[in-house]
Formats: C-alpha cells, sequence, structure tokens
C-alpha cells in the first residue's frame, strides 16, 4: 500500500514533467517557422499548463520548471533541429501516459490527462517533416566517407611524413577534392532517381558534411606539433563526431546507438590502422625523409 508521503512525491514528480514540458513546448514554439507547426506546439504547451494546474490542486505547492532541462532540450533543437527534440518529447509523452495508469483509480482527471498525451505524441509523429531529415542520407554519405577517408589518409600519412605541416597540407587538398568529388556524385545520384529530394540541396548536404569532417580532423595537426599526438586527437575527434552522429540517429530513426555507433568506430579505426601501417611501409620501403 503505497503512504501518503510516496504518493505526495509522486504528484509532484507528475507536476514537476507537466511544467518542464509546458516551458520546452513553449519555446520550442519560437524555434519552428513552419505557422502551423508553431501553433500546435503552442497548443501543446497549453495543454501541458493545464495538466500542471490538475496536478498543483492535489499537491497545494507551485513547482518551478527545471531552467537546466528546457534549456538543454532547446539547445537540442537549434543544433539538431526540432525533429530531434520532437522525438525525445515523443517519447516523454509515451512515459507520462504509462506512469499515469496506475493512479487512474486515485485521480478522476487522469483518463483526460492520458487521453492528452496519446493525442500530444500524435500530432508530434505527424509534424515529422524537416528538411534536414529527408536530406539526412545526404549527410549520412559525406560523414561517413569522410570519417573513413581521412582518418586512413591522415594516419598514412602521419608515419610517411611526419610532419603536422605536410600532413594538414595533404590532408586538405585531398579532402576539398574528395569533398567535390563526392558532392558531384551524390547531384548525379539524385537527379537519377525519383525522389522529393532537391540535386542541388543533396549535393551541398553531402559536400559541407563532407568538407566540415575535414577541418576536424586535420584541426590537430595544425595546433600540435607531436605527430603521434595529433594522430590520437585527430582519432579521438573522429570517434567523438561518431558518437554524436550516432546519437542523433538513435533519437531520430530510433535506431540502435551502440551497434552503429561499434560498427563505424571500428571501420574508420580499422581504416586507420591499416594505413599507418602502409604508410610506415612506403617510407620504409622508398626511403621518404621529410
Amino acid at each position: 500500500m503505497e503512504t501518503q508521503e510516496l504518493l505526495n512525491k509522486q504528484i509532484l514528480r507528475f507536476q514537476q514533467d507537466e511544467i518542464d514540458g509546458h516551458e520546452i513546448y513553449k519555446g520550442l514554439a519560437k524555434i519552428v517557422r513552419d505557422p502551423a507547426n508553431s501553433k500546435i506546439i503552442a497548443d501543446l504547451s497549453g495543454d501541458e499548463l493545464g495538466h500542471y494546474r490538475t496536478w498543483r490542486r492535489y499537491s497545494g505547492q507551485e513547482v518551478k520548471a527545471n531552467r537546466f532541462k528546457v534549456f538543454a532540450y532547446l539547445l537540442l533543437g537549434r543544433i539538431f533541429g526540432y525533429t530531434f527534440v520532437i522525438k525525445m518529447l515523443e517519447k516523454d509523452e509515451d512515459k507520462a501516459s504509462q506512469g499515469y495508469e496506475p493512479y487512474k483509480a486515485r485521480f478522476p482527471e487522469l483518463e483526460e490527462i492520458i487521453r492528452d498525451e496519446d493525442e500530444h505524441e500524435e500530432q508530434l509523429i505527424a509534424m515529422i517533416d524537416e528538411e534536414r531529415l529527408k536530406y539526412s542520407g545526404s549527410v549520412v554519405l559525406g560523414l561517413n566517407d569522410a570519417l573513413v577517408e581521412l582518418t586512413g589518409t591522415l594516419a598514412g600519412l602521419t608515419l610517411a611524413f611526419q610532419n603536422t605541416r605536410l600532413i594538414a597540407l595533404s590532408g586538405l587538398i585531398t579532402g576539398i577534392a574528395a569533398a567535390l568529388s563526392m558532392a558531384a556524385s551524390e547531384f548525379l545520384s539524385t537527379s537519377s532517381e525519383e525522389t522529393v529530394k532537391n540535386p542541388v540541396k543533396a549535393s551541398i548536404y553531402t559536400g559541407l558534411t563532407y568538407i566540415v569532417t575535414v577541418a576536424v580532423l586535420i584541426l590537430p595537426y595544425l595546433l600540435i606539433s607531436n605527430y603521434y599526438a595529433a594522430l590520437a586527437v585527430m582519432l579521438l575527434l573522429g570517434v567523438l563526431i561518431i558518437a554524436l552522429f550516432n546519437f542523433y540517429s538513435s533519437v531520430v530513426r530510433e535506431e540502435s546507438f551502440l551497434k552503429n555507433f561499434g560498427r563505424m568506430t571500428a571501420i574508420s579505426l580499422g581504416v586507420a590502422a591499416l594505413s599507418f601501417g602502409i604508410g610506415f611501409l612506403v617510407r620504409s620501403v622508398f626511403g621518404i625523409e621529410v
């Protein structure tokens, strides 16, 4: 039998979730550019505030929103797009409905609140039509190729040249040429397919993703004089990029984070190790001294 003290704590947790949801939806409505979607999110914010007031009648207390949580969600929305946050909120709505189930007999208003939460989840799912999600395949193409090719190239050049400036210059030239090649290939590929994607936009997403990844991976060689230390930092940054991308995919596409992260990391580091060995072999066989 649940004690009154435990019940009061649970009510306050429900109340906290509702006020947090209210503030997140309110902030998200300002980020979303589409007027129709912005209005839907603003309406959801009003519903969450109504739920908060329902729980306040039972608790008799005011609860302030968790500012850190609200800030984190809205920051993620600005970085990864509103679809990312919507998918997170969708899961929150589902958890809220499940959490309310055991208390339906105690609180008659819960039937309506649960119905609202389920409707919120359906409305959020219907809203997912963000441009960057349509072109996520183009982003994946640019990111995967840049990570595998550049980590391998830079690892090989590290042992072959043993000069951070020369490695950075060679990597930059290789990376820019590869980015232009990948963008052109994506343009031609998208043009030949029956798809809603714009070929120009698809090529831009692929090319920009590639170039940004190249810039991040080359940076250690411009800032660190020791080429082995630069190599280690470059590989660490590569793993970090893989982790961030797969975290995004695990939320938006509901894919397994560990499976995809492990696979991409193993491929990138495996190619880097093989290229490092090739660089050593080339330096030894041809006697390259820089």
